[in-house]
């Protein structure tokens, strides 16, 4: 009955994962194509999708804080509150037509996803180590629900009512509800009550954490991941409409993009435990190499949705096991503190990414951003032979 339970908690994550992700395609879908419309400066279209990984970034040590403090269930509550207020917020936004309400919006949604993010891990305490990687796996491909749902409901939406957009943005309010229910219905980790004699476990430092070679190619992984993934997402709806590609072709490239972030997931759990942790990402970084291949020789459809894959592909590989491989580096008592640190990092790092991908595109073109991540992945692929060859019989 126990294990029935916990395994219940992975399906209940796994739904609630999918109604985020719906919401959050539906956003990169459109916010570069509505960015490029209400920015006065053109080399601000991608602010909004910027402001994203910003409120990201900028939740993760909250809410770490806070699913600690309150627990995983009543967090993961407020977080889909959040989410409601950046459906209302950008909404508003688009109405009144003010680029940064409606930066604003998109910032909130961000701040959601700080949340959204620890369903991985939550996923991950809540069945036996052995599960660990399949749990992760489980919950992350529930983007392949949302690959379908995410540009359809902004097909469906996009126009709408008087004002172009803003019924697709009122559509995260609803989401976010149906997401609340969902993770109302959750039993996971209670809050800790350490004692107050001074004898609770701290753990290591988070400096000595990071010092495990482990921990920085996790690091390393997920960002690298998000890094080429978010500049990807982010210029290319701008981009192939420079490209004079019809206004709905961003939405089925992202759709075929989305697969390839997630589709994978129903099996890469098992990858890891067959090949181990390192070949997998190993791997990953070869497909991000792969995709700038394609994206930079040629700029029609098939280009766009090959390469797109392609870097979805390469996404699952490194994020999931990046994931897998932090969750081996830390201690229970180092649990917050680790997630914590890796995934403020790693939004961090994004946040400078897609801040700059608009300016790098007017400025250098399509080709440009993608050739500007090559250093990038030379440092990671670097690590991981290093650490592929420092323990080739590493079993994940």
């Amino acid at each position: 009955m126990k294990t029935t339970v916990k395994w219940n908690n992975v399906w209940l994550l796994f739904l609630s994962q999918a109604l985020f992700q719906t919401a959050s395609i539906l956003v990169i879908t459109l916010s570069g194509v509505e960015g490029l419309q209400m920015a006065a400066d053109k080399n601000l279209a991608t602010l909004p999708i910027a402001m994203i990984t910003v409120g990201t970034a900028s939740m993760m040590i909250p809410a770490s804080i806070i699913l600690k403090k309150i627990g995983q269930r009543k967090g993961f509550m407020l977080g889909t509150i959040i989410g409601v207020l950046s459906g209302l917020v950008s909404w508003y936004g688009i109405i009144q037509q003010s680029f940064w309400i409606f930066s604003v919006g998109n910032m909130l949604l961000g701040a959601y996803q700080g949340f959204t993010q620890y369903y991985r891990f939550a996923a991950a305490d809540a069945v036996p180590d052995a599960a660990k990687s399949k749990a992760i796996s489980f919950v992350i491909a529930a983007g392949v629900i949302a690959a379908f749902a995410g540009p359809n409901l902004a097909k469906f939406t996009q126009h709408l009512g008087a004002v172009p957009y803003a019924y697709s943005y009122f559509s995260i309010i609803l989401l976010s509800i149906l997401a609340f229910g969902v993770v109302s219905l959750l039993k996971l980790q209670k809050p800790i009550n350490l004692p107050t004699n001074g004898t609770a476990k701290k753990g290591r430092s988070l400096k000595e954490i990071i010092k495990n070679k482990d921990t920085i190619l996790a690091l390393l992984s997920s960002a690298t991941a998000f890094v080429v993934m978010g500049m990807a997402m982010t210029t290319t709806p701008i981009a192939m409409h420079g490209f004079g590609h019809p206004s709905d072709s961003p939405a089925t490239v992202i759709q075929w993009h989305v697969l390839g972030m997630f589709l994978p997931s129903f099996f890469t759990g098992m990858l890891i435990q067959k090949f181990g942790v390192y070949r997998i990402i190993f791997t990953g970084i070869l497909l991000l190499l792969l995709y700038i291949i394609i994206a930079v020789t040629g700029n029609g459809f098939t280009n766009f949705v090959t390469a797109l894959f392609i870097v979805g592909l390469g996404w699952n590989f490194l994020f999931i096991g990046g994931s897998s491989l932090l969750t081996k580096v830390y201690r229970p008592e180092e649990k917050e503190k680790t997630q914590a640190f890796n995934d403020f990092t790693v939004f961090t790092a994004m946040a400078i990414s897609s801040f700059f991908a608009g300016s790098l595109y007017n400025n250098f073109g399509w080709n440009g951003v993608n050739l500007v991540l090559l250093p990038l992945l030379i440092v990671t692929l670097i690590v991981a032979i290093r650490m592929m060859k420092a323990d080739i019989k590493t079993d994940y």
